[in-house]
């Protein structure tokens, strides 16, 4: 049984300029910091359909796991049980991750925003190496 791919965190709108940003001002990924950098917000926005902000001001359910809470490698693999990869190329947690573990975790569980793709997983992964080997194949054969 194949276990069905993750969502990647980098393949919305804006997270991957923010973490390259925040690779060269490492400042940036400190949410303390969040409001010297109001284009952190803007990118929550259209990826989540709420800022960090807004995000605070939600009343969580009563049943809330506190994910935003916890250390980041701990948020990675409590994203990847709920479908998302949070990790950058190196599989490391991202930089940003504090900034987005709110507004993520609310928009996923329904809470409060909305993904911008939030039905594409049900989308079936075509394997293009394996179609591509098999046409070769073909191809030799004639």
């Amino acid at each position: 049984m194949t276990q069905p791919a993750l969502r990647r965190l980098l393949d919305l709108p804006g997270i991957d300029d923010q973490e390259l940003k925040a690779l060269m001002k490492p400042g940036r990924a400190d949410p303390d910091f969040r409001d010297d950098y109001p284009d952190v917000a803007e990118v929550a926005v259209t990826a989540f359909g709420l800022s960090p902000e807004q995000a605070e001001a939600v009343a969580l359910p009563a049943d809330w796991d506190g994910i935003e809470r916890l250390d980041p490698a701990d948020m990675v693999e409590a994203f990847a049980a709920e479908g998302w990869d949070a990790t950058d190329g190196k599989r490391k947690p991202l930089r940003m991750l504090r900034h987005w573990s709110l507004p993520l975790a609310l928009a996923m569980r329904g809470v409060a925003g909305a993904l911008p793709f939030a039905a594409e997983p049900d989308q079936p992964v075509t394997d293009w190496g394996s179609s591509l080997k098999a046409e070769a194949g073909r191809f030799r054969k004639r």
